[in-house]
């Protein structure tokens, strides 16, 4: 089995810090909760990205488990690497999403 080097774009690392603050906000210790659930699972793509389904522009996403938020990745088969980026709620218009992956 292959295995992708993850790569975090800046973007989706803005994203996670300002949904972190927001938690933390909310609720002493969320946002470390949040952080580090989202980081795990995103290390976790490295070992096969292809089982979540292309939803626009081949750009796949996966929902990070107990939030609702979605973080929209590419998979770039030529050098075997799974590009995180942007971490959106999925309360989100999906415009918005298209809107923030656009560069790809």
């Amino acid at each position: 089995m292959r295995k992708y080097k993850v790569k975090i774009e800046p973007e989706a690392l803005e994203d996670i810090q300002e949904i972190t603050d927001w938690y933390n906000g909310a609720q002493a210790g969320l946002g470390k909760r949040f952080q580090k659930t989202a980081i795990r699972l995103m290390n976790s793509l490295s070992t096969d990205p292809q089982i979540y389904a292309i939803r626009y522009n081949e750009i796949r996403c996966v929902l990070i488990k107990k939030f609702p938020y979605l973080a929209h990745f590419y998979v770039n088969d030529e050098n075997n690497t799974v590009e995180i980026l942007a971490v959106i709620s999925t309360d989100r218009n999906p415009k918005i999403w298209q809107e923030k992956t656009s560069k790809h």
